[in-house]
């Protein structure tokens, strides 16, 4: 694991230096979580119906999923994606190290950094004024913090599998497209699942985009119970081990196939 840990610690380490961007990337989100609670205020001034959720619970829902945005699998490694387009992909797989375990810690430090450092502002400034909520009991909140870390191991999973798909791809645009509409339509970050309808509610609970964010912050508002929360780190887990297992078949046979351009 050393070689693992060493990878990760210095791909942190060197994302943390990138304090502009973590700034700006804030700026926008705290911008679009506005609009976001002025939708969501407008809907609930406007509609008598009872809602599966209160208003000032949906207003903590979209700071935080506007907190951990960053979590979100958008896309393959960029690092990656320009070796496989270059043909230094090839220093990759000549080293000594489990090939999958290397892009696995890559994307957990990539997920961690650049989530961390927009998150503690984010949590500060809505929570201070905007109307962010603590967990109501220490329960949710432990709940809460187990639960979002299964969903970083749940988001590395997704997007090293997007990242091997690259050794077949080569440009690796269509899954940029593709992955950040699935995870913005069916993790929460659009509209919270319990306000999706009936209907769509089997389907939304099984995928495992839910894991991502709507789990973790419907135990941190209250509105799952914090007992169910061993259900719902094994629905992670279990997703998180179908990806894995997926990416794995996936890089083994990508590595036999692969032609370095120049070789």
């Amino acid at each position: 694991m050393t070689p693992y840990w060493a990878v990760a610690s210095a791909c942190f380490r060197v994302l943390l230096q990138y304090r502009a961007a973590a700034a700006a990337g804030f700026g926008t989100q705290l911008f679009w979580g506005l609009i976001r609670v002025m939708v969501f205020d407008a809907f609930y001034r406007s509609s008598g119906a009872p809602q599966p959720m209160s208003y000032p619970q949906v207003v903590t829902y979209v700071w935080i999923s506007q907190a951990l945005f960053a979590l979100l699998p958008l896309g393959p490694d960029a690092d990656v994606r320009a070796m496989v387009r270059t043909g230094t992909v090839a220093y990759e797989l000549l080293r000594p190290l489990d090939l999958y375990a290397l892009w696995y810690s890559r994307a957990l430090a990539q997920r961690t950094a650049t989530a961390g450092m927009r998150a503690v502002p984010m949590f500060l400034v809505a929570g201070c004024f905007l109307g962010l909520q603590p967990p109501p009991t220490w329960t949710c909140a432990a709940a809460w913090a187990v639960t979002t870390a299964g969903a970083v191991l749940l988001v590395c999973a997704v997007s090293t599998l997007a990242t091997i798909s690259v050794l077949w791809t080569i440009s690796g645009e269509g899954i940029s497209r593709m992955l950040p509409i699935l995870a913005f339509l069916f993790s929460g970050i659009m509209l919270p699942i319990p306000l999706f309808p009936d209907w769509a509610q089997p389907l939304l609970n099984f995928l495992p985009f839910r894991g991502i964010l709507d789990t973790p912050l419907r135990l941190y508002i209250g509105h799952l119970p914090p007992g169910q929360v061993f259900g719902l780190l094994a629905h992670q887990l279990a997703w998180t081990a179908a990806f894995v297992a997926l990416g794995r078949w996936v890089l083994a046979r990508g590595a036999r196939r692969l032609t370095v351009q120049g070789g």
